[in-house]
């Protein structure tokens, strides 16, 4: 199965990074093949220029490639920290340049475009792994939870991708050690359960150094 991973945070150190790390390694483990993308590593643009905001527009070499790796993956995976309720800049520019018509939705024929597109992704499943600072029944009472909106409604199922789980990890700049190492067992749970390789094994037990990360959102 094809597993595409976007990782959006500015520090290799952030439990953002141990996040991705542990799921990637995971599916990796169960036979999966996996692509990520680290943005900020990558140093990805995230504006959209006017020239591309066509359907039939041509595209940077670089976008071509993440559209491809979006239409062919089978399941998604997206990282990112909780900032004023929203994904970083650089991850909501990524979704205007790569979750385009004619790679991840399309309007029917005779549609203008103000109508209910239909989703092309071809993924059986996404999942969204965030990090917050917020307690999430401040997240959920105060703010509405924006990212779960985000995610769900407005990207995942618009696009035609209905299995859907968002996990959100906090409070981050309280929690210990071993609280973090619970999580990332929850994350490779996570992954294993919504894409699950092609014959059992064992549960991984114990930690490795790449679970060992300062307690940063």
């Amino acid at each position: 199965m094809r597993i595409s991973v976007i990782l959006a945070h500015p520090s290799p150190a952030s439990f953002n990074h141990a996040i991705a790390r542990t799921a990637v390694a995971e599916l990796k483990r169960i036979g999966h093949e996996v692509s990520l993308h680290d943005l900020y590593a990558e140093k990805f643009d995230p504006i959209l220029p006017n020239e591309e905001i066509a359907r039939d527009a041509a595209l940077p070499a670089e976008i071509e490639l993440h559209c491809r790796e979006m239409a062919a993956a089978e399941g998604v995976i997206m990282v990112h920290p909780n900032w004023w309720g929203q994904p970083p800049a650089i991850l909501k520019g990524w979704i205007d340049r790569v979750i385009r018509p004619g790679v991840a939705y399309q309007f029917l024929e005779g549609d203008s475009g103000e109508g209910i597109p239909q989703g092309l992704l071809k993924a059986g499943a996404a999942l969204v792994f965030n990090t917050s600072n917020t307690p999430a029944d401040r997240e959920r009472e105060v703010f509405g939870d924006p990212l779960e909106t985000l995610w769900k409604n407005c990207v995942f199922r618009l696009c035609g991708v209905n299995r859907f789980h968002r996990e959100m990890f906090g409070v981050i700049v309280t929690s210990s050690e071993g609280q973090r190492h619970a999580w990332l067992r929850q994350v490779r749970q996570l992954v294993t359960r919504f894409f699950p390789g092609k014959q059992d094994h064992e549960a991984v037990t114990g930690f490795s150094k790449s679970d060992q990360t300062p307690p940063s959102c």
